[in-house]
Protein backbone atom coordinates (compact mmCIF):
# COMPACT_ATOMS: atom_id res chain seq x y z
CA UNK A 1 0.00 0.00 0.00
CA UNK A 2 1.21 3.48 -0.97
CA UNK A 3 1.52 5.96 2.31
CA UNK A 4 -0.27 8.66 1.11
CA UNK A 5 2.03 11.28 3.80
CA UNK A 6 5.16 10.86 1.34
CA UNK A 7 5.49 13.49 -1.55
CA UNK A 8 4.84 11.72 -4.91
CA UNK A 9 7.23 12.79 -7.92
CA UNK A 10 6.79 12.54 -11.48
CA UNK A 11 7.01 9.33 -13.52
CA UNK A 12 9.62 11.08 -15.67
CA UNK A 13 11.48 13.70 -13.33
CA UNK A 14 11.92 12.36 -10.17
CA UNK A 15 13.30 15.67 -8.11
CA UNK A 16 10.18 17.48 -8.86
CA UNK A 17 7.00 16.82 -6.61
CA UNK A 18 3.34 16.82 -8.45
CA UNK A 19 -0.12 16.21 -7.87
CA UNK A 20 -0.88 15.70 -11.09
CA UNK A 21 -2.01 11.94 -12.05
CA UNK A 22 -2.81 10.95 -16.28
CA UNK A 23 -6.41 10.24 -16.27
CA UNK A 24 -5.59 7.02 -18.26
CA UNK A 25 -2.95 5.37 -16.79
CA UNK A 26 -2.27 6.90 -13.21
CA UNK A 27 1.09 7.75 -13.61
CA UNK A 28 2.19 10.54 -11.61
CA UNK A 29 3.17 13.52 -13.64
CA UNK A 30 4.47 16.91 -13.69
CA UNK A 31 3.08 20.08 -15.66
CA UNK A 32 5.85 19.78 -18.19
CA UNK A 33 5.00 15.85 -19.00
CA UNK A 34 1.19 16.50 -18.88
CA UNK A 35 -0.71 16.69 -22.27
CA UNK A 36 -4.08 18.79 -22.08
CA UNK A 37 -6.57 16.58 -23.94
CA UNK A 38 -10.31 17.56 -24.15
CA UNK A 39 -10.65 14.40 -20.77
CA UNK A 40 -8.11 15.66 -18.94
CA UNK A 41 -4.08 15.68 -18.74
CA UNK A 42 -2.40 13.00 -19.76
CA UNK A 43 1.25 11.25 -19.54
CA UNK A 44 2.70 11.62 -23.44
CA UNK A 45 3.10 7.70 -23.58
CA UNK A 46 -0.80 7.30 -23.60
CA UNK A 47 -1.18 10.27 -25.96
CA UNK A 48 0.86 8.43 -28.40
CA UNK A 49 -0.59 5.23 -27.95
CA UNK A 50 -4.03 6.93 -28.36
CA UNK A 51 -2.94 9.12 -31.62
CA UNK A 52 -1.14 5.59 -33.52
CA UNK A 53 -5.23 4.44 -33.49
CA UNK A 54 -5.80 6.53 -35.89
CA UNK A 55 -3.10 5.92 -38.31
CA UNK A 56 -4.32 2.88 -40.78
CA UNK A 57 -2.48 3.88 -43.91
CA UNK A 58 -0.24 0.61 -45.33
CA UNK A 59 2.92 0.87 -47.22
CA UNK A 60 1.13 0.82 -50.81
CA UNK A 61 -1.20 4.40 -49.78
CA UNK A 62 2.10 5.96 -50.27
CA UNK A 63 3.22 5.25 -53.91
CA UNK A 64 -0.70 5.67 -54.74
CA UNK A 65 -1.27 8.62 -52.84
CA UNK A 66 2.07 10.36 -54.76
CA UNK A 67 1.12 9.09 -58.38
CA UNK A 68 -2.39 10.17 -58.38
CA UNK A 69 -1.29 13.56 -56.57
CA UNK A 70 1.68 14.18 -58.62
CA UNK A 71 -0.15 13.31 -61.99
CA UNK A 72 -2.79 15.52 -61.04
CA UNK A 73 -0.94 18.15 -59.98
CA UNK A 74 0.67 18.13 -63.32
CA UNK A 75 -2.08 18.38 -65.08
CA UNK A 76 -3.80 21.58 -62.91
CA UNK A 77 -0.41 23.32 -63.77
CA UNK A 78 -0.85 22.73 -67.72
CA UNK A 79 -4.70 24.23 -67.29
CA UNK A 80 -3.01 27.01 -64.88
CA UNK A 81 -0.67 27.80 -68.04
CA UNK A 82 -3.74 27.78 -70.41
CA UNK A 83 -5.54 29.83 -68.34
CA UNK A 84 -2.43 32.90 -68.15
CA UNK A 85 -2.55 32.99 -71.61
CA UNK A 86 -6.38 34.17 -71.92
CA UNK A 87 -5.96 38.37 -72.29
CA UNK A 88 -7.40 39.87 -69.54
CA UNK A 89 -8.42 40.55 -66.04
CA UNK A 90 -11.18 37.71 -65.50
CA UNK A 91 -8.07 35.22 -66.07
CA UNK A 92 -6.97 36.33 -62.79
CA UNK A 93 -10.39 35.39 -60.97
CA UNK A 94 -10.41 32.31 -62.75
CA UNK A 95 -6.97 31.14 -61.13
CA UNK A 96 -8.29 32.46 -58.05
CA UNK A 97 -11.02 29.86 -58.12
CA UNK A 98 -9.86 27.07 -60.04
CA UNK A 99 -6.99 26.51 -57.65
CA UNK A 100 -8.87 25.82 -54.49
CA UNK A 101 -11.07 23.48 -57.23
CA UNK A 102 -7.98 21.52 -58.20
CA UNK A 103 -7.01 21.31 -54.99
CA UNK A 104 -10.15 20.14 -53.64
CA UNK A 105 -10.70 17.17 -56.16
CA UNK A 106 -6.82 16.04 -55.92
CA UNK A 107 -7.33 15.60 -52.32
CA UNK A 108 -10.39 13.59 -53.06
CA UNK A 109 -8.72 11.49 -55.68
CA UNK A 110 -6.05 10.64 -53.26
CA UNK A 111 -8.65 10.08 -50.55
CA UNK A 112 -10.66 7.91 -53.32
CA UNK A 113 -7.27 5.48 -54.26
CA UNK A 114 -6.20 5.05 -50.78
CA UNK A 115 -9.52 4.04 -49.26
CA UNK A 116 -9.80 6.90 -46.94
CA UNK A 117 -6.75 5.57 -44.89
CA UNK A 118 -5.54 8.24 -42.79
CA UNK A 119 -1.64 8.86 -41.36
CA UNK A 120 -0.03 12.20 -41.11
CA UNK A 121 3.07 10.80 -43.18
CA UNK A 122 0.49 10.30 -45.92
CA UNK A 123 -0.83 13.66 -45.83
CA UNK A 124 2.51 15.02 -46.30
CA UNK A 125 3.18 12.49 -48.82
CA UNK A 126 0.31 13.95 -50.89
CA UNK A 127 1.56 17.33 -50.50
CA UNK A 128 4.90 16.88 -51.56
CA UNK A 129 3.58 15.40 -54.57
CA UNK A 130 1.08 18.16 -55.43
CA UNK A 131 4.45 20.92 -55.49
CA UNK A 132 7.03 18.07 -57.28
CA UNK A 133 4.14 17.49 -59.95
CA UNK A 134 4.10 21.25 -61.08
CA UNK A 135 7.27 21.54 -60.80
CA UNK A 136 8.29 20.29 -64.31
CA UNK A 137 5.35 22.43 -65.72
CA UNK A 138 6.45 25.51 -63.86
CA UNK A 139 10.36 25.00 -64.73
CA UNK A 140 9.52 24.89 -68.56
CA UNK A 141 7.88 28.03 -68.25
CA UNK A 142 10.73 29.64 -66.85
CA UNK A 143 12.96 28.35 -69.51
CA UNK A 144 10.29 29.53 -72.20
CA UNK A 145 10.14 33.48 -70.61
CA UNK A 146 6.60 32.67 -69.64
CA UNK A 147 5.97 35.10 -67.08
CA UNK A 148 2.41 34.87 -66.60
CA UNK A 149 2.49 31.17 -67.08
CA UNK A 150 4.93 30.89 -64.39
CA UNK A 151 3.25 33.19 -61.99
CA UNK A 152 -0.01 31.44 -62.03
CA UNK A 153 1.20 27.88 -61.42
CA UNK A 154 3.08 29.79 -58.71
CA UNK A 155 -0.34 31.07 -57.12
CA UNK A 156 -1.90 27.32 -58.22
CA UNK A 157 0.67 25.77 -55.98
CA UNK A 158 0.61 27.88 -53.24
CA UNK A 159 -3.09 27.31 -53.03
CA UNK A 160 -3.89 24.07 -53.97
CA UNK A 161 -0.92 22.42 -51.83
CA UNK A 162 -1.88 23.28 -47.98
CA UNK A 163 -5.29 22.52 -49.45
CA UNK A 164 -4.83 19.37 -50.27
CA UNK A 165 -3.05 18.58 -46.96
CA UNK A 166 -5.53 20.69 -44.39
CA UNK A 167 -8.14 18.74 -46.59
CA UNK A 168 -7.05 15.11 -46.28
CA UNK A 169 -6.08 15.67 -42.83
CA UNK A 170 -9.38 17.17 -41.82
CA UNK A 171 -8.40 20.32 -40.01
CA UNK A 172 -11.24 23.18 -40.17
CA UNK A 173 -10.08 26.48 -39.72
CA UNK A 174 -13.85 27.38 -39.29
CA UNK A 175 -16.65 25.49 -37.32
Amino acid sequence: MIDPTLPVTCANHPTVETSLRCNQCEKPICAKCAVRTPTGYRCRECVKGRQKLFVTSVWYDFPLAFLTAAVLSGLACVLAGLISSLAGFFAWFIILAAAPTSGMLIAEAVRFVTRRRRGRALFLTAAAAVVLGGLPVLVVNIFLFNVFGAIFQGIYLLIATPLVYTRLSGIQLTK
